[in-house]
């Protein structure tokens, strides 16, 4: 015969006392095993540069040179207390996409642009306002800008698209991101390659195809992973340009 004293459990009634113990400790330990998993995980990963978009600016009107590399950038002629002078910024429209031809006859041209700025590090991007005051006709000379070849160099790290790796979603970099940064590519968002290594202490560097093009779409296939790429390497004003050889890519550990 069964013992009528064994704790028997049935969903609808009150759990028995010595299996109400045995269920709120098992619950216990599960709930505490899961938060110093999570506490652990995160504990051992590297911290994030700060990064996003700054709100708290408000919106930012700068002068400058149009340059298309062949990316916009926009090299400052004029700033404010926030974006000084000699500044260069990678310029972006809003969510995914490019503003390649709302500028794309400026090149070498001054323009006041006006929109929202994204932070990474000692990077910056400007979200140009979609409206026509984002991007207004400036009378005047625009200065040259000066480009110095570094050389071929071969390179290790990952190439994400620069709007998100700036802050716009997070995360801005690897597998987990890799499906919004090829739609940010395809919508002409500049891309970046992060290094792995500092060079000539910047990490971030705007990249293209061979001689300048855009970015070959074979290059799609490596977003956001880590791969090793040889490329002519070249500082504009305080931006660092890649222009990587599409035939030397390949997968690596990281």
């Amino acid at each position: 015969m069964s013992d009528k004293n064994t704790p028997f459990f049935v969903g609808y009634l009150p759990s028995p006392g010595p299996l109400r113990w045995f269920l709120m400790t098992t619950i216990g330990l599960f709930i505490a095993t899961f938060v110093s998993a999570g506490l652990f995980i995160g504990a051992t990963q590297d911290a994030p540069m700060p990064s996003g978009f700054r709100f708290d600016y408000g919106p930012q009107t700068v002068t400058g040179v149009i340059e298309l590399t062949p990316y916009p950038i926009l090299r400052v002629t004029q700033g404010n207390e926030l974006i000084q002078e000699g500044k260069t910024l990678m310029l972006a429209g809003q969510g995914k996409n490019g503003i390649d031809q709302r500028v794309m006859e400026a090149d070498g041209q001054l323009r006041s642009i006006t929109g929202i700025v994204l932070q990474r590090g000692t990077i910056d991007m400007l979200q140009v306002d979609g409206r026509a005051r984002g991007v207004v006709d400036v009378e005047g000379t625009a200065p040259p800008m000066e480009t110095v070849p570094l050389g071929r160099w071969s390179l290790a790290g990952e190439i994400c698209d620069g709007k998100c790796l700036y802050g716009a979603m997070r995360p801005g970099t690897g597998l987990a991101h890799r499906a919004c940064a090829a739609l940010c590519l395809i919508g002409d968002v500049p891309p970046v390659f992060v290094s792995s290594q500092p060079i000539e202490g910047s990490d971030f560097m705007l990249i293209t195809g061979p001689d300048g093009t855009v970015l070959p779409r074979a290059a799609y296939d490596f977003i956001g992973q880590f791969v090793s790429l040889e490329g002519d390497l070249e500082r504009r004003g305080d931006v660092m340009i890649l222009r990587i050889d599409p035939q030397t890519m390949e997968l690596t550990a990281g």
